[in-house]
């Protein structure tokens, strides 16, 4: 592969813990808890002994629902993050330790605190998954309601992490004043530096402005592109261009898209596993919830293995688990769609859904996945993955056992730790606000 842009670019490895969701499969007796410290422990130390780059935590600030209803996988709830990655760093010594945390319905001052406590105290292994949320249904947990106008998502987000990093540049005992259109505040830094200056940025954001934002304040994007190599080229290709607009050197912002691996000893048992997976990871209760979507409906009445619904949805919009409302296309056509394919196919509700779920992430040998993880990284459409096990906490196994040797051979993956803080495990530059400006006529 040396004909490819980046011939000599290694393979970052990051895993995601998402807690509630469907793509892990919950229901196998070789699942843990979701909310058991042993679930966390064992997965990061796995990740740790495959020299994974971080260990990255979702967050949720309440409970989805559709419909008044509470989603299934939701009802045990979330440990807090930082919380739980305070504990997760005394024991563990090198893995990158990424907290989400909403600037919506936090305080710049005390986020940045409780941020750089945990990066000091890990010997600066920190980051922060920077999320926003403007709608009225998770307001109502911070006695908000609606209050941020959608077009200020990310001016609030912008000034918070600026806030954040002037706090975190501040000496403790020395005032620092930041103030925006959406905040106003005076602290007195009390957390001393860790190793890497910062906690590492992260973001998720995938609209334009979420890009913006991260090609301006990021140090990685976390990307959903994380299937198909054309698409995840094209958006790779976009980021870099923004970073560059932003005035950043093009390699400054790290692609990790979240993806899957389904491992086996050869190509086709792979594929008769990945179908298993899919099938586990559609239970009935997540098909009918899913297609509940769809009819903007509760489905739960309804037998999974039985037809579709035979009436058309009653509502203009589809309505989401996280409790807003998706625009896109009439619901009445696409469960017109769906209907027409049951029948055609003699698919009961389950089995519609599973037919309809995509494919996620790689499929195959170990062998056959280093390859195309190489392809992806050395031609520029990622700089590695964040993964998500499709089971917990023993899902990372096979990875780490398998994957990673395959990937070590080809001189593509670390053999070792060459540092100790996440920000060097990446290989980024010093925090945006901690580099020296550029010289007069210099490019980036």
């Amino acid at each position: 592969m040396t004909d490819l842009p980046r011939p000599h670019a290694h393979v970052h490895l990051g895993v995601f813990f998402q807690g509630v969701n469907h793509s892990t499969i919950w229901s196998d007796p070789a699942s843990g808890s979701q909310t058991d410290f042993e679930s966390f422990r064992q997965i990061v130390q796995t990740a740790e002994r495959g020299l994974f780059d971080a260990f990255f935590l979702g967050e949720g600030l309440r409970l989805r629902e559709q419909n008044g209803l509470l989603h299934d996988l939701d009802v045990v709830g979330r440990p807090d993050a930082i919380t739980q990655l305070a504990a997760l760093a005394a024991v563990t010594t090198h893995i990158g330790l990424v907290a989400t945390q909403n600037v919506t319905y936090n305080d710049p001052a005390d986020l940045a605190r409780r941020l750089a406590s945990l990066d000091l105290l890990s010997g600066g292994r920190a980051a922060w998954n920077i999320v926003t949320t403007d709608n009225a249904w998770t307001g109502e947990n911070f006695r908000r309601g609606g209050w941020l106008d959608h077009s200020l998502r990310y001016v609030r987000a912008g000034e918070f992490v600026r806030a954040a990093q002037a706090i975190w540049d501040g000496s403790p005992g020395e005032s620092v004043r930041h103030t925006g259109r959406t905040l106003d505040i005076t602290v007195t830094p009390t957390v001393p530096r860790s190793p890497q200056g910062h906690p590492v940025l992260f973001q998720a954001g995938d609209s334009p402005d979420g890009r913006d934002f991260a090609a301006s304040h990021a140090e990685v994007i976390f990307s959903a592109h994380g299937t198909d190599y054309d698409d995840a080229l094209a958006f790779a290709q976009d980021v870099r261009a923004r970073t560059v607009a932003a005035g950043r050197p093009e390699d400054d912002l790290k692609i990790l898209p979240g993806t899957q691996f389904v491992l086996a000893a050869t190509d086709e048992e792979a594929r008769e596993k990945a179908r298993w997976v899919k099938e586990q990871q559609v239970t009935p209760a997540t098909a009918l919830s899913l297609l509940g979507q769809v009819w903007g409906e509760d489905l739960s009445r309804y037998d999974p293995d039985g037809p579709v619904p035979s009436h058309d949805p009653v509502i203009t919009e589809i309505a989401q688990t996280r409790g807003t409302v998706r625009h896109g296309p009439d619901p009445r056509a696409i469960a017109q769609a769906r209907r027409a394919r049951a029948e055609a196919e003699h698919l009961s509700i389950r089995r519609l859904v599973i037919a309809q779920e995509r494919q996620r992430g790689f499929v195959g040998s170990p062998a056959t996945i280093a390859d195309q993880l190489i392809r992806w990284v050395r031609t520029g459409a990622s700089d590695g993955f964040n993964v998500t096990p499709w089971i917990v906490p023993g899902g990372l196994d096979d990875v780490v056992d398998t994957l990673v040797p395959e990937l070590q051979e080809r001189g593509a993956y670390r053999t070792e730790y060459s540092g100790t803080t996440l920000r060097e495990h990446l290989g980024l530059r010093d925090p945006l606000t901690r580099r020296a400006p550029a010289p007069v006529g210099a490019t980036v």
